[in-house]
């Protein structure tokens, strides 16, 4: 997130770097490229903080004059969204960046848009289609990071709590999946109880609470969520805080930063992959292609105590502080961190309040 310059050092690092093809002498002088955003629903704050980093990212250097940005939200159907995607290959843009609704329902019309040669990048929840560029962040690395440092906090035994997230959403089982992975390496760690979240507060907090009244020890919850809807139910419980994962919300960075005695471990998925996908369009537009199509974004974890490197050497950790990471005057929807560090969008920008 960025206050000053902060969060600079946040930006996601891109798996696969881009080649160094150099971009055309002329790129600035041509006129801007036409590229639609296709966005399958707004139902959630991170929906909507994404569309305005879109937003954003095109009004400033390096993209602003470079972006003629036109985004389309259709209806929760896939049907909806294709046939949103048949309306704009017709219109004939240059590039199509795409959250979807479905890694494989669309394919057929993604791939109607690569014969037409429109440049297609799928970002978020992404595609299968073979033609399509791809950006999404390292699902499969954040859960084991996360369930190492859960075993490093409880010294490798304890009882635990598990998120399934969202019935039915392929990332969920994945970050179960990879949890569970690490965890059943330690015999001293035992899953007591599941719950789904459905990536709501109510949820989880209810989800927790109910777990809660059935186990009389708890020693850490797995949350694929907020992470602050499960510290309220310990706290309505009159449990000892434990440690707990999520996600970077604004409420959940602030309640970590505020709860005495709060571990937490925040995997981010940016809301500015929207930002980060244009901007991969208008490289592959300008001639300056990504080495493969597929491309992982490692983010920084946020946490509630310094981490010394090598203990993950794979990942970057990010100590969560009021004011840098953590914002009480703010929308607690607010996602964290905001900004690449290739362009800055603010807090207040991120948020719609400015």
């Amino acid at each position: 997130m960025k206050a000053g310059v902060f969060f600079a050092g946040l930006a996601a690092i891109a798996v696969t770097l881009l080649s160094v093809e150099a971009v055309p002498a002329n790129a600035q002088d041509k006129k801007p490229y036409t590229i639609y955003l296709s966005n399958n629903f707004v139902g959630n704050d991170w929906r909507q903080q994404m569309l305005r980093s879109a937003d954003i990212a095109v009004k400033k250097p390096p993209l602003a004059g470079r972006v003629d940005l036109k985004v389309e939200v259709v209806e929760t159907t896939v049907q909806a969204q294709i046939n949103s995607l048949n309306n704009i290959i017709r219109n004939k843009p240059d590039a199509i960046v795409i959250d979807a609704g479905s890694g494989e329902a669309l394919n057929p019309t993604i791939e109607k848009a690569c014969n037409a040669g429109i440049v297609v990048v799928a970002f978020d929840q992404i595609v299968s289609a073979p033609c399509a560029y791809t950006m999404e962040s390292d699902w499969g690395r954040a859960p084991r990071v996360e369930a190492e440092w859960l075993v490093k906090k409880l010294g490798g035994k304890g009882k635990i709590l598990v998120d399934r997230g969202l019935a039915g959403a392929p990332i969920s089982a994945q970050l179960q999946g990879g949890f569970e992975e690490v965890i059943k390496k330690y015999p001293g760690i035992e899953v007591v109880g599941y719950f789904n979240g459905d990536y709501a507060l109510g949820p989880e907090q209810a989800g927790v609470a109910s777990l809660l009244a059935a186990h009389p020890q708890v020693d850490a919850i797995f949350v694929q969520g907020y992470g602050a809807g499960a510290i309220k139910a310990l706290q309505d419980a009159g449990r000892p805080i434990v440690p707990v994962t999520g996600s970077p919300f604004n409420l959940t960075t602030t309640t970590c930063a505020q709860t005495q005695g709060a571990q937490c471990i925040l995997a981010p998925n940016p809301a500015y992959l929207s930002a980060e996908a244009l901007r991969l369009a208008v490289d592959i537009l300008d001639g300056k292609k990504p080495a493969e199509k597929k491309i992982l974004l490692r983010n920084a974890f946020l946490t509630t105590d310094p981490v010394p490197s090598e203990l993950y050497p794979d990942a970057t950790m990010q100590k969560i502080e009021v004011g840098k990471n953590a914002f009480p005057d703010m929308a607690p929807g607010l996602f964290l961190p905001v900004s690449p560090d290739w362009v800055e969008i603010t807090p207040a920008e991120a948020a719609g309040s400015k």
